[in-house]
Parts: structure tokens; sequence; C-alpha cells
């Protein structure tokens, strides 16, 4: 499939730490590449909605690769994520529930990986990036939640390449 193999292409580095090759002195700024893709947030439902009133929930499972771009290093950045199907501001459907996400990821990685150094652990970056989401998230659907460790029905998905 050309375009499914295209698409996996282009994400293949979501999140990028660079150290600046190829410039005198030393490079402090880092860059994210690629997008999440509203489509690639993946939400089953884990407890169904009762009518008319806030409930429900689903949950999606994200594994992000960090990779530093000078020695190939790399950091499988895994979290969960709940949203809740109805709240007290109504219903959330999934295709918001999926941008809402997509959006906040990629905002929480250029704030996070803004500040980042070459020397920066990606284990610390990972979690900077877990922390800084939570509150984005809350503020754009009250209810939502990052977790530490996925829900055991949520199908993981993987963005960006190992490097072996």
């Amino acid at each position: 499939m050309p375009g499914a193999r295209s698409r996996l292409h282009w994400l293949a580095l979501l999140l990028l730490v660079s150290s600046g090759c190829g410039r005198t002195g030393p490079r402090t700024r880092t860059i994210v590449t690629g997008r999440i893709e509203p489509g690639q947030i993946h939400f089953v439902t884990i407890v169904k909605p009762r009518k008319d009133e806030p409930s429900g929930w689903r949950a999606a499972c994200i594994r992000i690769n960090i990779q530093r771009a000078n020695t190939g290093e790399s950091f499988l950045c895994g979290f969960g994520v709940e949203m809740p199907i109805q709240n007290d501001d109504g219903p959330i459907s999934l295709p918001l529930a999926q941008r809402i996400t997509a959006e906040r990821i990629h905002e929480a990685a250029e704030v996070v990986f803004s500040s980042a150094t070459p020397a920066s652990g990606l284990g610390l970056l990972c979690e900077s990036l877990k922390k800084t989401l939570k509150p984005m998230l809350w503020a754009s659907i009250e209810g939502s939640r990052v977790k530490t460790s996925c829900h055991k029905k949520a199908i993981p998905v993987q963005l960006g390449n190992l490097v072996p």
C-alpha cells in the first residue's frame, strides 16, 4: 500500500532532539518534527456512558519514539490518555477527543523540547512531556487524564521508528 507506506514515512520521527550538526559552537535549540494526526489516536470505550449525564470513558495508548539526531539514541515514551465521553459541558465526540488529544500532545512536545539540550536525558524529557500534557489536556476537556501506563483495553499506537 503506497499511501500507508508514505504516511508512515512522514511519521517516522514525530519527536526529534537535534544537536545541530554542522554548526560552529554548541547548539541548544531542538526541533520537533512530524505531527500526530487525530485519526492516529485510537480511543476505545472503557466505560459506557449513561444517557443525559456526565459519564463514560475512552482510553488511548500512545507510544512516541524520542530520538537524538546526533547519536541515534532513542527512548520509547509511553503513556495513556483517558477522556470522558460526556462531562458537565456535554457530550465529547470521538473526532473532538482525537483532535484535542493530538493537538495538545504536539503543543506539549513543542514546550518540552524547545528547552531541551543535546545533554538532556530522553527519559526525563518523556516524563516532562507527560507532566506538561496533563494540565493542557484538562484545560481543553475537563476530566481528561494522562496516565503513566495504558489502560488494559487500549490499543497501543507507536509513532516513530526505534533505532536498532
